[in-house]
């Protein structure tokens, strides 16, 4: 094998665009639905207070303790 470029066919033989794009698909899957404690988690890192607790005492404790007491029901 002599030429170093393969022609549109050959090349596709063993690139597949179907499993690479049904992976970039499941990443964004996998974003859009983040778990309960990873939306907690990124609430609590963008109050200052909030994360410093979580630092000392973990961050379900500083959710809880900073927004536990803010659903309410009527």
């Amino acid at each position: 094998f002599s030429d170093p470029f393969l022609n549109r066919q050959r090349a596709n033989d063993f690139i597949q665009a179907d499993s690479r794009l049904r992976a970039v698909t499941q990443e964004r899957i996998r974003e859009r639905s983040k778990a309960h404690y990873e939306h907690q988690k990124e609430t609590c890192e963008d109050y200052y207070l909030c994360e410093m607790y979580a630092r000392r005492h973990g961050y379900p404790a500083a959710y809880k303790h900073y927004f536990g007491g803010r659903r309410r029901t009527k």
